[in-house]
């Protein structure tokens, strides 16, 4: 995912993480290019990407992703 924003950044295009209060604290978490949400929850995560983004993009990763990513499209 790092790879991406900063490419986008690099582009002069908008990114907007929204990270785990959790991943920050444990420091699961790379350097920050472009905007930054905290939430607690993941749920609260979830609703903050429905509501604010135009398009979703899936990368390589685990069931957690897979999770997210049927959570986008139903």
């Amino acid at each position: 995912m790092g790879c991406v924003s900063t490419a986008v950044v690099q582009h002069k295009r908008q990114v907007l993480g929204i990270i785990l209060l959790a991943f920050i604290i444990n420091n699961l978490v790379g350097e920050t290019c472009g905007k930054e949400i905290k939430v607690e929850t993941m749920h609260e995560r979830l609703l903050k990407m429905m509501a604010l983004s135009n398009a979703f993009i899936a990368l390589p990763g685990g069931f957690g992703t897979l999770e997210e990513l049927f959570e986008m499209i139903s």
